[in-house]
């Protein structure tokens, strides 16, 4: 379920809910004075720096699976970086 940090924009009060988004956005309307905070909703340094690092075995290990199959194009994920 998504959470969504959210900020009182006339008292800086913060706080997180975690709800489905129809109920967010139904949330939204009756709520005028809070907004999404944007600084605790941002990612972080480093948070989206390359996705290739973040490929480990196990996804490889499905491709590998998957390319057994009679048929299958599917190759695993090879580093090409320098």
């Amino acid at each position: 379920m998504p959470t969504y940090p959210l900020i009182n924009k006339e008292t800086g009060e913060k706080k997180e809910l975690s709800m489905p988004m129809t109920a967010y956005d139904q949330w939204r309307k009756d709520n005028p004075d809070w907004d999404k905070d944007w600084q605790a909703g941002v990612a972080g340094v480093g948070e989206g720096s390359d996705w290739r690092k973040k490929l480990d075995g196990g996804w490889n290990e499905v491709l590998d699976r998957a390319s057994k199959q009679p048929g299958a194009t599917v190759r695993k994920y090879r580093d090409y970086s320098f």
